[in-house]
């Protein structure tokens, strides 16, 4: 299944994939969670979790869960409106996501 707004072409995640592959994936640990926190949130309630929901589940500061925000859509891993809530859109394919811990 494909998250919503798929993946583009061209851009830094594609050559990140072409660095890493797709088993390991092109970000961190903790970037990974997050990005499955996103997912599943979203597939579970229709809607993209907010800053709130994301800081309520990890246990950590507003401006940790922001700055996070931040990079995963600074390197393409998400798209999102600056200044609207609950924008996040997901632009990697379940299949190159870990589990949820």
């Amino acid at each position: 299944m494909q998250a919503a707004g798929g993946r583009r072409g061209g851009t830094e995640m594609d050559i990140a994939m072409a660095a890493h592959g797709p088993a390991q994936g092109p970000y961190t640990a903790k970037q990974g969670q997050y990005l499955a926190f996103i997912y599943y949130y979203t597939k579970i309630h229709g809607r993209s979790p907010s800053e709130a929901d994301m800081q309520g589940y990890f246990q950590v500061s507003p401006p940790s869960v922001h700055q996070m925000v931040l990079s995963l859509e600074r390197l393409g891993f998400i798209g999102r409106t600056p200044g609207q809530g609950r924008s996040l859109k997901l632009l990697l394919p379940r299949e190159q996501l870990p589990e949820l811990r």
